[in-house]
């Protein structure tokens, strides 16, 4: 019969192999809008989807060539192990995967850095490591770089993005939280800017203490920001939540940040702020 004729055409058809070449790993598709991208027009673009606007989240390396000076970041060298004070078998082993997979030492890279022409203490986390969590180190880091800006009289910058403490580290990691506190407040008596830049997703016990102590907090657009997710908190407080309270626009309006600024415009903002607290000490 005929359909049966049709249908072994169609099945041949299918079955054929294709000609076209696609590359792998060269192609990302975004959460929003569910286009998919090209990588080389993504990387162009900032990180930015160019259908929808979505941001995506970015390697420390990226973020440093977007807001440093070319050849200006000198990076703090500071010889700190990652324990494992639970002793979890499969810590070592994970931290060791994922130092191969991103080429990163930890969730947070320090230096000094010049943002046109302004010397700074900068650092800059990333969620690629186990999500930017903090731990000892990434807690001891900040530390030292906080006491470098107050030491060298400089402006100390940071970037956030994490899932809060890091679980394989116990109470010891949620020490971070006061420690980091307290450099902070040195900072502040020696009359020091300190800018913080959340960026998509800051939560948990990083967003508790130095994400939100900044004299000046930004955010990135649609960036989501808070302690506990949405679940966890309409479970405790019995109660809902608004839709998309926890956005970064959202925080604006309630001022719980200063400002929203576009991923092209992050350099030129944080100078201009710079200048700004220069002149106020000037003139004061």
């Amino acid at each position: 019969m005929i359909v049966d004729k049709i249908k072994k055409r169609e099945a041949s058809v299918k079955n054929k192999p294709s000609n076209i070449d696609i590359p792998i790993g060269k192609w990302v598709k975004c959460d929003k809008c569910k286009e998919i991208i090209y990588k080389e027009e993504l990387r162009k673009n900032q990180s930015i989807c160019p259908n929808c606007g979505n941001y995506f989240r970015m390697h420390i390396n990226k973020r440093l060539k977007l807001i440093i000076d070319e050849h200006t970041y000198k990076k703090f060298d500071l010889n700190i192990e990652t324990s494992n004070p639970l002793n979890m078998e499969d810590y070592t082993k994970k931290l060791k995967s994922i130092r191969e997979k991103t080429g990163l030492e930890e969730a947070v890279a320090c230096g000094t850095g010049k943002i046109n022409g302004e010397e700074v203490v900068i650092c800059i986390m990333d969620s690629g490591f186990l999500m930017g969590s903090m731990g000892v180190v990434v807690g001891e880091k900040i530390t030292y770089a906080i006491e470098q800006a107050i030491e060298k009289k400089l402006p100390f910058i940071i970037f956030t993005v994490s899932g809060g403490a890091r679980m394989q580290e116990g109470i010891i990691s949620l020490m971070q939280m006061a420690k980091t506190t307290a450099a902070l407040t040195k900072l502040d008596e020696a009359g020091l800017l300190y800018i913080t830049v959340l960026t998509d997703p800051t939560y948990g016990g990083v967003t508790a203490s130095f994400a939100s102590l900044g004299d000046i907090i930004l955010a990135e657009p649609g960036a989501m920001i808070g302690f506990a997710g949405q679940r966890v908190i309409e479970q405790t407080i019995g109660e809902s939540l608004p839709e998309g309270f926890q956005t970064a626009e959202f925080l604006l309006e309630h001022g719980f940040i200063d400002k929203i600024v576009e991923r092209k415009d992050l350099k030129e903002t944080i100078y201009k702020l710079i200048q700004f607290h220069k002149r106020d000490k000037e003139d004061s």
